[in-house]
């Protein structure tokens, strides 16, 4: 997502610090697991390594970035009520909605889930 300089670095924080929150939330029993396994860190919990970072860690800040993002367009899209901001907003939707899903994949492969549960009705 870019970002045009109209979010100030400390409303930038609060989303930032807001999609920690919800990501932390969703891995919450995930990471009690981890750490009744004796893993005090992300980190520490063996997986593979990308570009020298475990992929655990990259997948937890995938999800934050992507979490972020969400909470950035859905503030701010209706910061102008003007008819062009309005039509912005609604060229937005399909990205919250694909960031919402980047998100929720992130989650779901870092605690090496199928991204998608399927029932027979």
């Amino acid at each position: 997502m870019r970002l045009d300089g109209t979010i100030t670095d400390a409303r930038l924080r609060q989303a930032i610090v807001a999609a920690m929150l919800a990501v932390n939330d969703e891995l919450q029993t995930w990471a009690q697991t981890q750490q009744a396994a004796g893993w005090a860190a992300l980190a520490d919990v063996p997986s593979t390594t990308v570009d020298g970072i475990s992929r655990l860690v990259q997948l937890y800040l995938r999800a934050v970035a992507c979490a972020t993002a969400v909470e950035v367009a859905e503030r701010y899209r209706s910061f102008d009520a003007t008819d062009s901001a309005n039509q912005r907003a609604d060229d937005l939707s399909p990205s919250i909605t694909e960031l919402r899903r980047d998100q929720r994949w992130a989650v779901r492969d870092l605690q090496n889930l199928p991204r998608n549960t399927v029932e027979l009705i």
